[in-house]
């Protein structure tokens, strides 16, 4: 018997006897509610399974679960407050975890080129959505032909998915990679833009200027007012609550639905203040992301977002299978053409209004265009905005469907262009070099120059090791050169009195024209797991090649590969965790022999502390 025979058996045996009664499931005192919601996980949990196993993200596995079991599916859910109610609570508490994780002081102080491109890109790409709808409008599709659908159209493509980025750049340890911060960055800007645009989406039908000064004094009262709690009371809460840790979790609830509440009441204080129909409350949405942005910055926020995020999943998945749920059914084809023009917009767009801005910013061609392809998908920001303008009357369920289906294309695409996108990018290159986003210059080196030292890349072990050498051995600084495509750090590195070239370490021709065939020590301090295009034993094979008399230092990562990279001509490969566990085996030593405070003392007099250090990577 097949898998998915098994899995149709069981669901078949639970699922059948709730559709004779979905008052009171399976004949028993089950509340409908309480029955739709445990049908929505279960069901979600089984796609999550298969879509994992696929390696297609979970949250598509979601869409397309409350799709089956919704009312143009097998219809296990009918009742339609039952849908509203799922996808009501998911949204709110999605919203609250997404202020929570939300950082204003990291955006504040991201670079030159994150903050300008992330202040223009989501405009921009809002009227190039626009453009694109109004030209479908012309070409006779009906479905964007309404009077915010262009508008819509812009707002759906301009932001990129955090969970789907993220989750990816964490799991290949990529995150503290230059596009890794690009794509970081890029992330909290777009949040920041969607959370203007829900606060003006009530104002869409009737854009006057005194229902917006409304709704924004009513949030800028319900944010001083969280602020405030969250700087006096609720401290205090949480320091009794932390005795038991269980309460936690629930102490965070309360408080978002209290700034809920508290917000939905802002509807009588604008009445009794300024008259009847001001409309002051702030939607519940606005309200959970205040209460999450506050409360973030409670000196126990750490463990109330370890706390949180152990519902996390419980909620985003509610929601996104709410979402399905209420997409109608489709007549015609038109939808699916919506929605794989939406697809190709969104991924066009990171190629138009993405990497210009990034190159032009001051990003180098390589790095603005594999974080460009990274973030080629619909938000689920989008899919937010979507749900509220179904709400608001903006859009029509046939255009928020196209807006689920386009979000399931693109999150389905989204692997593929993360896995590959240095290789799309070296297809580009020659032709992005042709039209003028040319790539850095490779600096003014002296090829005749030798270098007593070359560092093949510059991540954290190179930044620590200039560090100690400018302390120990700052004789040293002018013999070295730094070689790596992250322009960024030049100028910092050659402050130090170091040289420094442009070049990809894939490139043989590279490495040959910059001075290694001459240096008497060549090193290499970049993991596998972080070089892209090449490895630690092709780069040695290859400095090999080119100096045959040089010392060559690699490392490696996995065990069995020392071996390798000591065939292809390493004199010496280092292995980090090696390195750490041995430093750790003596601090463990000394700590049972009662010594660590001495320990410390000796390796800070020796070395200094570690948060005084100035090196070039934090």
């Amino acid at each position: 018997m097949t898998f998915l025979r098994v899995i149709g058996l069981v669901m078949g045996a639970i699922l059948l006897p709730g559709l004779a009664s979905p008052a009171l499931a399976a004949g028993t005192d089950m509340p409908s509610l309480v029955y739709d919601i445990g049908i929505s996980i279960f069901v979600a949990s089984i796609f999550a399974i298969l879509f994992v196993r696929v390696k297609i993200p979970s949250i598509a596995a979601f869409l397309v679960c409350g799709i089956l079991i919704g009312p143009i599916g097998i219809k296990l859910i009918t009742q339609p407050e039952n849908i509203e109610t799922i996808a009501e609570l998911g949204f709110i508490l999605l919203l609250f975890m997404i202020g929570m994780e939300i950082d204003l002081r990291r955006m504040l102080r991201s670079g030159k080129m994150i903050i300008a491109t992330g202040l223009l890109q989501y405009p921009l790409t809002v009227f190039f959505g626009i453009l694109a709808g109004k030209a479908l409008a012309w070409l006779g599709v009906s479905t964007v032909g309404d009077t915010y659908d262009a508008l819509y159209f812009g707002l759906f493509i301009a932001g990129s998915s955090t969970l789907l980025v993220i989750k990816l750049f964490q799991e290949r340890y990529e995150l503290d990679t230059e596009p890794g911060r690009i794509a970081l960055g890029i992330l909290v800007f777009q949040d920041f833009w969607a959370i203007i645009v829900i606060i003006l989406q009530p104002s869409f039908a009737a854009p006057e200027l005194t229902p917006v000064l409304y709704t924004m004094l009513a949030i800028a009262l319900l944010a001083i007012v969280s602020y405030s709690l969250a700087k006096s009371l609720v401290p205090l809460v949480f320091r009794w609550l932390s005795k038991e840790p269980q309460m936690m979790l629930v102490g965070a609830l309360g408080w978002c639905f209290a700034i809920v509440f508290i917000g939905l009441g802002f509807e009588y204080v604008g009445d009794f203040i300024f008259g009847e129909g001001k409309h002051m409350s702030v939607a519940t949405g606005m309200s959970a992301l205040i209460a999450g942005l506050t409360v973030a910055t409670l000196p126990y926020s750490r463990e109330i977002v370890a706390k949180v995020g152990i519902v996390r999943d419980f909620f985003i998945t509610l929601f996104f299978v709410g979402l399905g749920m209420s997409v109608p059914p489709i007549d015609g084809i038109e939808v699916i053409l919506i929605a794989v023009a939406l697809a190709f917009f969104a991924i066009i767009s990171r190629q138009i209004i993405f990497f210009p801005l990034l190159y032009f910013t001051g990003g180098d061609q390589r790095h603005a265009e594999v974080a460009s392809i990274r973030l080629a998908q619909i938000s689920e920001f989008g899919l937010v905005i979507s749900y509220l303008g179904t709400q608001y009357g903006h859009i029509s369920s046939e255009f928020a469907s196209a807006i689920i289906f386009a979000f399931i294309i693109t999150a389905l695409l989204t692997p593929t262009l993360y896995k590959y996108a240095y290789g799309i990018h070296r297809w580009m290159a020659p032709f992005l070099q042709a039209i003028g986003f040319k790539e850095p210059e490779q600096g003014t080196v002296d090829t005749e120059r030798e270098f007593d030292l070359v560092l093949l890349g510059f991540h954290r072990v190179a930044s620590s090791l200039l560090h100690d050498i400018a302390k120990n051995n700052p004789d040293l600084l002018p013999r070295i050169l730094v070689i790596d495509f992250n322009v960024h750090l030049h100028p910092a590195i050659r402050k130090l009195g170091v040289s420094v070239r442009y070049g990809d370490l894939s490139n043989d021709e590279i490495l040959v024209h910059a001075g290694v065939g001459k240096a008497k020590v060549v090193v290499s301090t970049i993991p596998d797991d972080i070089l892209r295009g090449t490895n630690n034993r092709e780069l040695v094979e290859v400095v090999r090649r080119i100096n045959k008399d040089a010392v060559v230092i690699a490392n490696a990562e996995e065990l069995s590969s020392a071996q390798e990279v000591y065939n292809s001509g390493a004199d010496y490969v280092y292995m980090g965790r090696i390195n750490t566990a041995r430093t750790l085996e003596e601090i463990i030593v000394r700590t049972m022999d009662g010594a660590l405070s001495d320990y410390r003392r000796e390796q800070e007099e020796l070395h200094g502390r570690h948060h005084e250090r100035s090196e070039i990577l934090k």
